[in-house]
């Protein structure tokens, strides 16, 4: 039997003891790193923006319960008539069993000042421990309506609840502040006051030339009533529209105006002495009280012994209402005060208003 040596197979073989086969090159070392490193950076990212989401989360949801817990609370206090309630400011120490209250009337007035003067008599007849106000005027006057409300509610006060009150003046109280003074039972001024001024002024702006001059607008009018646009603030009016004013609107106004200050001083002038005064001159205190016109010249103390005095207290605390602070307050009142600006001034301009007001054109 012949052996024959296969050198391919013997080479290839497992069991060939030739040389062995070359070993795969080393590749180059490398800096091992930790497993973690790969995952380290982006694990951070993602929680810190899950704190982040979370928080903002978490804000969101206090807002909305803040917010709604507001409405609430203003629905709350709308529903039970308290949403203008008044914080009590002591001005006076004394005793709380005994009080006389302080009532502001200040700035030019209108409806919005006569409903402030009315809710603050309102607090003051709640309050059982209330003897008597002082009704602290600082106002160059403003509309009829609103200076003849405010001298009825003040009558009706003095009826009503037999309460002295007294009127203090501060700074200008002319034309319609004087005509709401003198439903106090006395009248007492600082030593610098303007006062006086019995009268009615009506005013307003023709547009006329500039309308048709200027811009070359022509204003139309369809009326019916040959009076009903008497007078226009687009044509200058005829000397039969001025008369027809006066008669109408003027003469009313001024006639109540001189028949409330003779009933506010029948006491102390007589009915022919109101019509020589009523002219519309003003009268600084001194003057004002030599045609008597005031009963005293005094400061705020003075009139508050007055009350006092009148009422027949030893002791009481003086107080005044004054609303609270509130953003939501401020932001209401802002609002409605740019509404009111737009609305007041095209009104000024364009329509004849009939003021008891001193404002020295």
């Amino acid at each position: 039997m012949e052996y024959h040596q296969d050198n391919d197979y013997l080479q290839s073989s497992p069991f060939s003891k030739g040389p062995p086969s070359p070993e795969p090159p080393t590749p180059p070392p490398t800096t091992p790193q930790p497993p973690y490193q790969a995952f380290q950076r982006p694990h951070k990212k993602s929680s810190v923006w899950r704190v982040f989401w979370g928080i903002l989360f978490a804000l969101s949801v206090l807002a909305n319960i803040g917010m709604f817990l507001l409405l609430i609370g203003a629905f709350v206090l709308i529903a039970s008539g308290q949403a203008r309630q008044y914080e009590v400011a002591i001005v006076r120490e004394g005793s709380p069993a005994q009080k006389i209250v302080v009532v502001n009337l200040t700035g030019i007035i209108d409806d919005e000042q006569a409903d402030e003067v009315y809710r603050q008599l309102k607090a003051a007849r709640r309050d059982r421990s209330v003897r008597g106000l002082v009704v602290r005027v600082n106002s160059p006057g403003g509309t009829v309506s609103g200076s003849d409300r405010i001298y009825e509610e003040l009558r009706k006060y003095r009826q009503q609840e037999g309460q002295p009150v007294v009127a203090f003046m501060q700074g200008i109280a002319a034309s319609g502040g004087y005509y709401a003074s003198v439903a106090c039972e006395q009248i007492v001024a600082e030593p610098t006051t303007i006062t006086g001024s019995i009268g009615v002024v009506l005013s307003h702006f023709v547009f006329e030339d500039l309308l048709k001059d200027k811009l070359g607008v022509q204003p139309v009018f369809l009326v019916e009533g040959a009076k009903k646009d008497w007078p226009s603030s687009f044509r200058t009016p005829t000397e039969e529209e001025l008369a027809y004013i006066r008669e109408r609107v003027l003469t009313p106004a001024y006639e109540r105006f001189v028949a409330v200050v003779r009933t506010g001083r029948a006491g102390t002038l007589s009915a022919e002495e109101v019509t020589r005064l009523a002219d519309g001159s003003v009268y600084t205190a001194p003057k004002a009280l030599e045609v008597e016109l005031i009963d005293k010249i005094g400061y705020l103390d003075d009139a508050i012994a007055s009350v006092m005095s009148r009422a027949g207290l030893s002791d009481a605390q003086v107080i005044e209402y004054r609303r609270p602070f509130s953003f939501l307050g401020l932001l209401n009142a802002n609002s409605q005060a740019a509404l009111k600006l737009d609305r007041s001034t095209l009104y000024e301009l364009s329509a004849p208003q009939v003021m008891y007001l001193w404002n020295a054109y």
